[in-house]
């Protein structure tokens, strides 16, 4: 297990958009799921111990967003031909299995994850109504095996802030996880 952090997109940045499928081949553009109130574009996959970790408590956080407005998109970028635990017809029953109620899209292509700068997974991009990014990084301080509670404190208290309309803190801290699975050639450059 490689871990990665966050390139940490920066803030402001307008949403990239997308036309992707969901497992049922189904195509969603980033008009089409886009929030009237945000957006939360979450990079995550099937595999990954640390989305595993985090799974059923970000569903169900996802659920309350998703009722108060905020859109939520689940987009998986890793080479499913050499991680078959992502390929699409696994991604639906995981999805259901978690309580992840929000579309889950793939990105055979890793176009999509080029363009948000998206490095590992879990890796979460919160757009404002506008489309602007107003938080990058992680849902809290939990990952596997370091014994902190999961509660999604930090991705929930960017929700919370941007739904009362006011400014979002710019202190955030990277997401840390799984580095995407890039397909050989395709690795995205290095930001610094």
């Amino acid at each position: 297990m490689v871990s990665v952090q966050s390139t940490m997109l920066p803030l402001t940045t307008p949403a990239p958009d997308f036309a992707l499928p969901d497992p049922a081949g189904t195509v969603h553009s980033l008009d089409e799921v886009a929030g009237e109130r945000g957006t939360l574009v979450a990079f995550v996959c099937n595999h990954c111990p640390y989305v595993r970790h985090i799974a059923v408590d970000f569903g169900a956080a996802a659920t309350r967003w998703i009722e108060a407005g905020v859109a939520v998109v689940g987009i998986n970028s890793n080479d499913s031909d050499s991680y078959p635990d992502d390929r699409p017809e696994k991604m639906a029953g995981q999805a259901a299995e978690w309580g992840w109620q929000f579309p889950y899209l793939t990105d055979a292509e890793q176009a999509v994850a080029h363009a948000y700068r998206a490095a590992c997974t879990p890796d979460f991009f919160l757009f404002d109504a506008g489309r602007r990014l107003v938080y990058r990084g992680r849902f809290d301080g939990s990952t596997p095996g370091n014994n902190v509670p999961i509660t999604g404190d930090e991705l929930g208290a960017a929700v919370d802030t941007m739904l009362a309309g006011e400014p979002v803190t710019e202190d955030q801290v990277p997401s840390i996880g799984c580095n995407i699975k890039w397909r050989p050639g395709n690795e995205p450059p290095r930001f610094g």
